[in-house]
């Protein structure tokens, strides 16, 4: 998911789409990790509600991949996230509250991209502790773990140590200030071994998503970053202009209206927990309970 180098625009799908094809015909793709494909099938499910003919190409790839596949229209429409976007257009983008990232995207998408509105679901880095912790040091919001920093050991992949929103950031916005020897590099991008750290208490607070269905299963809790440190990462709809229509805004937008970050935790848990649900059929499901399986007014 925060893949944001440039990387060149060629043709990652082998073969460049018709961008002067109907706007009721769509190509949606995805990323290749499992919330992207779940959420790819969220938006073709119910733009089929509303009478739209869709193919899917899913497991693209990286955004390298599949941005210049929107522009060239091997694919019509894939979800993305408002700051990593925004990275990848803009490198030196500097924009991390939710309201200036949205602004800057805009600015930042040319001609031939597009957006919908941003889905108050949001899928970003977060420093996330135990309840035990929480509760132990009053803990509501980054600042507030400040005051613990000796005490505090720190997981998080090893470039977090060094990049702009990791602990720098967290010790110039927060002046949570972790010593080298407290920080423990953990290669899984707050998965189950960074998950495990922090349960049996071998670290006390750790980089994890926030849609994590490891969060809720544990009981886990994220400190508040009211000074945005970590860019907001809102899902949004990323589509080829040319195939824009007021239908299809009409029902992506009903679409992000619905999918909060409890949501996507719900879709990401029937996908990656015990049930193991393939993520067409979770869609199809939420769909159908969020009664957008019908043609939006």
């Amino acid at each position: 998911m925060v893949a944001s180098a440039c990387g060149g625009d060629s043709d990652p799908l082998g073969a460049s789409g018709d961008c002067g094809g109907g706007t009721d015909q769509l190509t949606v793709g995805s990323a290749n990790f499992p919330e992207s494909e779940t959420v790819a099938n969220v938006y073709a499910e119910a733009l089929r509600a509303n009478g739209f003919t869709i193919d899917t190409k899913l497991n693209i790839g990286s955004r390298e991949a599949y941005v210049p596949a929107v522009r060239q229209c091997a694919i019509d429409l894939v979800p993305d996230y408002t700051g990593n976007l925004l990275q990848y257009l803009n490198k030196d983008a500097t924009a991390t509250a939710a309201v200036d990232v949205n602004s800057a995207l805009i600015t930042e998408l040319g001609t031939e991209l597009g957006i919908g509105k941003p889905a108050p679901a949001e899928d970003s880095d977060a420093v996330v502790v135990t309840a035990a912790t929480a509760q132990r040091w009053n803990l509501r919001s980054i600042a507030d773990l400040a005051a613990h920093s000796a005490e505090v050991k720190f997981a998080a992949p090893a470039e977090f140590a060094e990049r702009p929103g990791g602990l720098p950031g967290l010790k110039k916005f927060y002046n949570l200030d972790i010593a080298p020897a407290n920080f423990v590099p953990i290669a899984d991008g707050g998965g189950p071994a960074t998950v495990r750290a922090l349960v049996e208490g071998q670290v006390t607070a750790a980089d994890i998503f926030t849609t994590s269905p490891a969060i809720v299963a544990n009981n886990l809790v994220v400190l508040a970053d009211p000074l945005h440190n970590f860019a907001a990462q809102n899902v949004v709809p990323l589509f080829n202009t040319a195939k824009k229509s007021d239908k299809m805004i009409a029902v992506l937008n009903a679409v992000s209206t619905k999918l909060t970050t409890a949501e996507l935790i719900s879709l990401n848990t029937a996908v990656s927990g015990d049930a193991k649900t393939e993520p067409a059929a979770a869609a199809k499901a939420w769909i159908v309970a969020q009664g957008l399986d019908k043609p939006v007014a």
